[in-house]
């Protein structure tokens, strides 16, 4: 590892494809090597100020031939994004002209930056921490203003600041407790076993408690939610998903079995990012192709998150309505009872004796009529919760919320310890192991294996 944050590398930092402006990126003890050689300035200072722009020409230094006019940002360490000298090239947005400074770069010393590879230096460099790190990809992510909202604050710290604060109560407790074990013959204080289970039980495990809480809404900021529209045919459900998007994604026709294949759309219901996915028709059919696309059906059905299960509502609940409601009894569903444009004064009721695990809401996917309630009700069976507890710091990943319940046993240990007569040695090593939870979760114990699925993640350049 030393070795290799020794090296300078490059990385295009933009999207592929024509743009007005094109950034290459580089990072590293080479970048005032590489600028010196790359950059001519439209005006003759030679030393460039740190951290401002400065118009100029990338030339090859082979040929001495223009490459294209450029701004450079040379930034000095270590106030920096990666705390290490930092170059950016801002050049015209083609293809060509942004490959060759990357290739001009490579030839004077850097090499190609791996994955995330920028953002692994600034972790590694102690610039943040590692929930940090893993909120800048989120950023890049998110998909509505309410998930830019969520991964911002936690870019912010939000939930560095919660940990480093638990951290400290741990570290002052573990603290004491060695003192007395290194000096048993001394007179030392250390906290009475009350105080101790006190700060345990009333105050880190529930702060614990509240953590965990967040994780199932946090999760779904994050990822977003999947959610399969299912029914018998000829009820609508591609008309719901149209009506959904506000935009024809699906063919529409009076004639059943018309989606023999699964279409997914994306839409955002007051800031949850949802995945609508439209399936076939369920129903009995001898057609070998139909049979397929009603395997694939159950498949998307048992992968997604939740139901949208779609019913005529003037048509009356049948045996291959049971049907479908019987692939629903483990899987979270809300019924949107369709066409009741058709029919103003058709009740909900028998849908509710018939099948009461359900709720039901008249719509209308043609006109529009009830959509909103029906908006509602899958954005609060997504998140099954009160979204304003959302506004504190939030986990996201599994593996912060896998290292939350270790941390939970390990303080539940030490409680245990403390009220069965303080055994120190003992009380040592469950507060020690409870750090250990504490500082993997920002990255203060680590493993390379962790280090590479987080960075992985992450597009080159960033």
């Amino acid at each position: 590892m030393e070795e290799r944050l020794s090296d300078t590398i490059a990385a295009i930092g933009t999207p592929v494809g024509d743009s007005a402006i094109g950034v290459v990126r580089i990072s590293g003890p080479g970048c005032r090597n590489i600028v010196t050689r790359l950059f001519r300035r439209a005006r003759g200072v030679d030393e460039l100020q740190s951290h401002r722009l400065t118009l100029g020409r990338i030339v090859d230094p082979e040929t001495g031939n223009d490459v294209d006019e450029v701004l450079v940002a040379f930034m000095r360490a270590p106030a920096t994004y990666t705390r290490e000298d930092v170059l950016e090239i801002q050049c015209h947005g083609g293809a060509a002209a942004v490959n060759r400074v990357l290739e001009l770069a490579l030839e004077s010393g850097a090499r190609p930056a791996e994955p995330g590879e920028f953002t692994k230096r600034a972790f590694l460099n102690g610039r943040i921490d590692l929930t940090q790190a893993e909120a800048v990809i989120d950023v890049i992510r998110s998909r509505s203003s309410a998930s830019l909202d969520l991964n911002a604050r936690l870019l912010g710290g939000a939930l560095k600041r919660e940990i480093d604060a638990m951290r400290e109560k741990v570290t002052g407790l573990l603290a004491q407790v060695e003192i007395a074990i290194d000096f048993p013959e001394e007179d030392v204080d250390i906290v009475p076993p009350h105080e101790a289970l006190g700060l345990i039980e009333q105050d880190l495990i529930p702060s614990i408690r509240s953590l965990l809480d967040t994780f199932d809404a946090g999760r779904l900021y994050r990822e977003g939610v999947s959610i399969a529209i299912v029914g018998k045919p000829n009820v609508g459900k591609s008309s719901l998903l149209n009506r959904l998007l506000s935009e024809k994604r699906a063919i529409v026709t009076p004639h059943p079995g018309t989606t023999r294949d699964f279409i997914e759309a994306d839409v955002t219901l007051d800031g949850l990012p949802i995945r609508l996915i439209d399936t076939a028709g369920l129903r009995e059919t001898d057609d070998e192709i139909e049979r397929v696309s009603l395997d694939v059906t159950r498949e998307r059905l048992e992968r997604a998150d939740l139901a949208l299960w779609a019913l005529d509502l003037n048509a009356g609940p049948d045996e291959l309505d049971d049907a479908v409601f019987s692939l629903l009894r483990d899987k979270a569903a809300v019924a949107a009872a369709n066409k009741v444009d058709l029919c103003p004064e058709a009740s909900l009721e028998p849908l509710r004796k018939r099948y009461p695990a359900i709720s039901f809401m008249a719509v209308s996917a043609l006109h529009g009529q009830g959509i909103d309630e029906l908006k509602k009700a899958m954005r609060e069976l997504a998140l099954n919760r009160d979204p304003e507890a959302l506004s504190g710091p939030v986990i996201t990943r599994l593996r912060h919320k896998r290292a939350l319940q270790r941390l939970q046993e390990h303080l539940e240990l030490a409680a245990a310890n403390i009220r069965e007569g303080m055994l120190l040695d003992r009380l040592s090593v469950d507060l020690r192991d409870a750090l250990d939870d504490l500082g993997e979760i920002v990255g203060l114990v680590t493993t390379e294996d962790i280090l590479s699925r987080i960075f992985s993640e992450f597009c080159i350049g960033k």
